[in-house]
């Protein structure tokens, strides 16, 4: 965004923009056509009051990190919940705050589904679980079916709500899991944090063109907006499993009977003719990476890239079941993958 005579305005903006912060932003005559004009007219207008709220009571994180992804179903809030996981181990103290209205899938994946926020004296009490406090507003849905249909003043109001009216108190990390895109959500979690500072933003995406075509965009945005990209993950990054988990099949003839399982009979041949074959781990490419994937696009945008998770059907069981990829060794081929990015992460950054 430039900021030319004591406006913010876009750099894709039309002509005679009135900025984002005017009172005609998205209104104009001029904003007749700017791709930026549904956003700027639901972001919220001049000075704002609530803001010296948010300020006290982000006075108490030290550090606050935005998880980002361009598309939809690459594993961001997977991410955010292990990395708070992480977090809480390394005994930080931890907030993890759900800002994804429409699709909050936070409370499943720490354990926490059906529980309620409760108001105390000091305001929202977040949801604890393994002294990680949990916001989202999966706990205020009275039927976790229910759709949440808002346009976007009435989610600006609630991450307003959300980092003004919760008591967080003294952590080290609160770490924001956004929708993905860049829409109101983001506009807004910038507008309201940005005098009080974000460390920066991690992006999370797979490996296939069709999904870093939308990190790039990401990118942009966070460039534009003045937030730190503190690196790029790319998550999904082949199939990895231990041999000894596969399920074997084979083929029928026709195409018409069902597969016949033939597991166990390939299982006992392993043991008896090759058992040191069964501690072996199994990869297999799922996405095309033929691009260079997440790595080549950091290069090209002159952003860190933090590494590889692969696509880890024991990780997807722990987010299913609500717990930690790091209690146990049960998820060994994700969990030291996780446990190289965060390490490289607060490495990298003034995190710590």
């Amino acid at each position: 965004m430039e900021n030319g005579n004591h406006k913010e305005v876009p750099d894709n903006a039309n002509e005679h923009c009135p900025g984002t912060e005017s009172e005609d932003a998205g209104k104009a005559d001029a904003c007749a056509g700017c791709p930026n004009q549904e956003a700027c007219a639901s972001a919220p207008k001049g000075p704002d009051p609530d803001l010296v709220a948010i300020a006290e009571r982000m006075a108490t994180v030290k550090h606050k990190i935005l998880i980002l992804s361009g598309k939809g179903g690459v594993g961001k809030s997977t991410f955010s919940a292990q990395l708070s996981f992480a977090l809480a181990d390394m005994d930080f103290q931890v907030g993890l705050l759900d800002i994804d209205i429409c699709g909050p899938s936070i409370p499943k994946m720490l354990g926490l589904e059906g529980q309620e926020i409760h108001q105390s004296n000091l305001g929202w009490s977040p949801v604890y679980v393994d002294s990680i406090g949990v916001m989202s507003i999966g706990f205020m849905l009275p039927d976790p079916d229910d759709a949440v249909i808002w346009r976007g003043p009435r989610k600006n109001g609630i991450i307003k709500q959300f980092l003004k009216d919760v008591y967080w108190g003294e952590i080290d990390f609160l770490v924001v899991d956004a929708p993905p895109g860049t829409s109101d959500e983001h506009i807004s979690i910038v507008q309201f944090l940005k005098e009080t500072g974000i460390d920066g933003a991690i992006i999370v995406t797979t490996p296939q063109q069709v999904s870093l075509i939308d990190v790039r965009k990401e990118v942009s945005f966070c460039k534009k907006v003045g937030i730190q990209v503190l690196g790029v993950v790319e998550n999904m990054s082949g199939l990895s499993q231990p041999l000894s988990d596969f399920k074997f099949l084979k083929p029928s003839k026709n195409g018409e009977e069902e597969q016949e399982d033939v597991t166990e009979r390939v299982m006992a041949v392993l043991r008896e003719k090759a058992p040191e074959l069964l501690d072996l781990v199994a990869c297999s490419e799922v996405f095309d990476s033929s691009r260079g994937g997440a790595a080549r696009m950091c290069v090209e945008m002159g952003v860190p890239f933090l590494g590889k998770v692969p696509l880890d059907p024991r990780l997807c069981k722990a987010a299913e079941d609500g717990k930690s990829c790091f209690a146990g060794d049960e998820c060994g081929v994700s969990a030291s993958a996780l446990s190289a990015i965060i390490t490289k992460l607060l490495k990298n950054n003034t995190l710590a």
